[in-house]
């Protein structure tokens, strides 16, 4: 689910400080993602919910979640497609895929 030699290579790159402070923000940044995905869905808000998504999918790549991206991208597919059945299911798959992967990056934050 994730790619950790990514993320050490960032700490390397940044700084031990620095990098925390990045992590920490993509972490903030990836569950309002989540969030507004959810609602977006929720209210119809397709377009919201495919921009939401494709930015998910872009900050998940950059720390190396890769699981999570190509989940996120699979949503944003599915509502450019018009599927509401198939988009519910990505988006059910997405909801547990970032949950424990930001739990995922955030313990691995501690060691």
């Amino acid at each position: 689910m994730l790619d950790s030699d990514r993320l050490h290579d960032l700490y390397k790159q940044l700084g031990q400080h620095a990098a925390e402070d990045v992590v920490c923000r993509a972490l903030e940044e990836m569950a309002a993602r989540l969030s507004h995905i959810e609602a977006s869905y929720r209210s119809g808000n397709w377009g919201d919910l495919r921009k939401n998504a494709r930015g998910l999918g872009a900050i998940a790549d950059q720390l190396g979640i890769t699981v999570l991206a190509k989940v996120a991208r699979d949503v944003k597919t599915c509502a450019e497609n018009g599927d509401p059945v198939a988009t519910a299911a990505t988006l059910a798959r997405l909801m547990r895929v970032g949950e424990s992967s930001l739990s995922e990056v955030w313990d691995m934050q501690d060691i």
